[in-house]
Formats: C-alpha cells, structure tokens, sequence
C-alpha cells in the first residue's frame, strides 16, 4: 500500500470529518479509498471504459395500474440473462417495490434497468451500477470450476 498526504484547509477538512463519522468511518483513509473508488468507477462508467458491471435497479408502482405488473414482469422474463434476482415487497394497499439485481454488459444492464423505470405508471426509480471485471468463462455463460484442495 502507498502512502499519499493531502493538504485540506480547515473547513473542508472539519466537513469531511463530520461526513466521515456520519457513514460511520472508523478513520479517514477508508473514508477517502471510498469516496476516490466511487469517483473512478463514476468516471469508467461515462466514459464507456467499463464493459461489465453488477447493478441494483429499485422502483416503487402501484400495482393497479392497468397491465403494469404484467409488462413489467414481461420485460424481466424478456431479459432473464441479467437478471440475478428479484425481491417484491409490499409497501401498502396499492404500492410495491421491487429491487432487482442484475449483471451482465454494462450497456445492456443499463438500458434494461433505465426501461423498467420509464415503463408508464413507475413512480420511482433508481439504477445503481458497479462496474466489474469479469472472468471471460463468466461473460460467455460457461460453467465456472472451483478447484478446492482436499484435506
């Protein structure tokens, strides 16, 4: 690991601080590692440099919205090749919520998981991406082998 320093005025060092505790950082360092990690992994993402990510989409509708369910869950099976898994819940007589997690080719990821909010009649959404490095095994949808020692 690499030793940097940084030089904050005062302000904006107390700012940090107070946010840091606030997300329940122990120290600074991890708190800076993941502000830093968060920013790079923004940047790959708009620059088109990321391929493959994992991703959470989260939406709330109300499910008597005519064919809403239906469509929604069309589109689900319709992209069953990113789809991990879903849970539904329940927030009350008419709304749900629904969050998803996905993996596969960024673009895809993404314009399947932006489709789902924009679908008429969606209330709420968000999308949020995680680029990753995948294993080619794991792109091309071969089996995975774990060789494990034996005792």
């Amino acid at each position: 690991m690499r030793r940097i320093t940084l030089s904050l005025d005062d302000p904006l060092a107390d700012q940090f601080d107070a946010w840091a505790a606030r997300h329940g950082y122990e120290n600074r360092s991890e708190a800076f590692r993941d502000l830093l990690r968060g920013r790079l992994e923004s940047e790959r993402i708009d620059d088109g440099k990321a391929s493959h990510c994992v991703a959470t989409v989260s939406y709330v509708y109300n499910h008597h919205e005519r064919q809403l369910a239906s469509r929604l869950a069309e589109s689900q099976h319709d992209h069953h090749g990113l789809s991990l898994a879903t849970l539904h819940v329940h927030l009350d007589h008419d709304n749900c919520l629904e969050t998803m997690a996905l993996k596969g080719p960024l673009p895809k990821v993404k314009a399947f998981a932006e489709s789902l909010i924009a679908e008429r009649g969606v209330r709420h959404g968000h999308v949020h991406l995680i680029p990753v490095a995948l294993e080619i095994s794991q792109v091309l949808g071969e089996p995975h082998v774990h060789l494990h020692p034996t005792s």
